[in-house]
């Protein structure tokens, strides 16, 4: 196995490890991240390399003074730090290194979504830009530059193949015995043929008296003589004129394509009551952090918004959000009507809307059907979520999830996650995003 095997080796197992992001998001240091530099662990390996040997000083060599002759020997090697001395320690006592390998938040996106096995598509709102895109809409003015021709050509001809009919062979129905020039009409309506009374009229005058009565009947005729289609006609003689019509011309003009930003806010929202200790509020970090990183990568655009509540809310900043406590009651219904104010400066026509709430499911009495339910329904969000973190299992009184999924059910746009501990986080992050529905167009 050679240097460059080893060197390939590395490269295969940083990414592999970069790629597996489920440990990382339940049991990682998220700390060491930052909003747009998130820092994955990658487990070190050593490479092969030349370097000269430290108790080689002398060997076989030459000199004078205190350089040894040619083939005297130089002494024993002197031991090194490291190598089993009182201070060195002994191989294996150590686990191995690790370095960290920096991804800005669209490549963890990516990396998430092959987890996961996501696909989530943003949805562009706010437009920024108008341009000319591919000549593909038609009008029916224009410069002359811009006619469709072929467009026209194919209209014209449609219409000649609509229109032509085989005259030779209604000029024979003509001679039949006895007929009129009515009874021809008839026949040639009854075969959808796109013939006049005046140009039958017409024939029948040229008729030489020699020739009137040279058919007993139409069923004669249609046995005798060979019909020819307008496609035979075509092939034949070729096309000498096409019919164009002033209604044929359509004109090309460019596509007006509208170039439009994504444009995301997110309301991160928690419940900061004497009930949320420090392992439950340390899982609303492990799963909201990754969904930040995570909408981060996937919008051009992302702002967040904090909101701590007890029985009220009050909004905070990113490195308060996950820190702070207080000794109050609980009021979920408080921070989404902060949510709501807030909002008004993100307008659903220019911002996609994410408000993503965490707690242990305990709330005032009917504050989730009477309050927060509604509130949910009347601001509108590309996807409402509650986590629920309970690790020591539900209370009693903790009816707040369960709540929010027996009324929303199924719905597209409202998701409900449990997370008791971290081994429930990233099924929690698969819950939440793959439950957005496909944006519309």
């Amino acid at each position: 196995m050679g240097l460059r095997d080893d060197v390939d080796r590395f490269r295969e197992v940083g990414e592999a490890r970069r790629k597996d992001l489920a440990d990382f998001i339940q049991y990682g240091d998220l700390g060491r991240s930052r909003q747009k530099e998130i820092q994955i662990p990658v487990k070190i390996v050593s490479l092969p390399g030349f370097e000269y040997d430290q108790r080689d000083q002398g060997g076989v060599g030459q000199g004078d003074g205190d350089t040894p002759d040619v083939g005297q020997p130089v002494g024993q090697p002197q031991p090194q730090p490291g190598e089993g001395d009182d201070d060195g320690d002994e191989p294996g006592e150590e686990g191995g290194d690790h370095e960290y390998y920096e991804m800005d938040p669209e490549e963890f996106a990516q990396e998430l979504d092959e987890e996961l096995g996501l696909d989530l598509e943003p949805k562009g709102k706010k437009v920024i830009e108008e341009k000319e895109g591919p000549y593909t809409d038609l009008t029916r003015s224009g410069p002359d530059s811009t006619l469709d021709f072929e467009r026209m050509f194919k209209e014209g001809l449609k219409r000649k193949l609509a229109m032509d009919f085989d005259e030779d062979f209604l000029r024979e129905l003509c001679r039949v015995e006895g007929i009129t020039p009515r009874e021809v009409f008839e026949w040639a309506r009854g075969e959808n043929l796109p013939v006049s009374m005046a140009w039958i009229e017409e024939a029948v005058r040229e008729i030489p008296d020699e020739e009137r009565g040279k058919w007993g009947s139409i069923e004669e005729v249609e046995a005798e003589v060979e019909r020819e289609s307008v496609q035979q006609k075509i092939r034949r003689e070729g096309i000498k004129h096409v019919p164009f019509r002033r209604e044929d011309e359509r004109y090309r003009h460019p596509e007006i394509i509208e170039e439009k930003e994504k444009n995301v806010v997110v309301v991160n929202i928690r419940d900061v009551s004497g009930s949320m200790r420090e392992k439950k509020r340390e899982l609303v970090e492990r799963t909201f952090t990754p969904l930040d990183w995570y909408l981060t990568g996937k919008y051009d655009n992302a702002e967040f918004v904090y909101i701590a509540h007890d029985a009220e809310a009050w909004e905070v900043s990113r490195e308060d959000f996950f820190g702070i406590r207080s000794g109050g009651g609980t009021k979920i219904s408080s921070a989404y009507e902060l949510a709501a104010q807030l909002l008004e400066e993100y307008p659903w026509s220019d911002w996609n809307r994410y408000v993503f709430a965490a707690g242990d499911s305990e709330n005032s009495s009917n504050d989730t059907e009477e309050r927060v339910i509604p509130l949910i329904e009347e601001i509108p969000a590309n996807l409402h979520a509650y986590v629920e973190t309970q690790p020591s299992g539900n209370a009693i009184n903790a009816t707040h999830a369960e709540e929010l999924e027996r009324h929303f059910g199924e719905s597209e746009d409202v998701a409900v996650a449990y997370v008791n501990g971290e081994e429930d986080v990233t099924d929690a992050i698969y819950e939440i995003l793959s439950t957005e529905d496909e944006p519309e167009s």
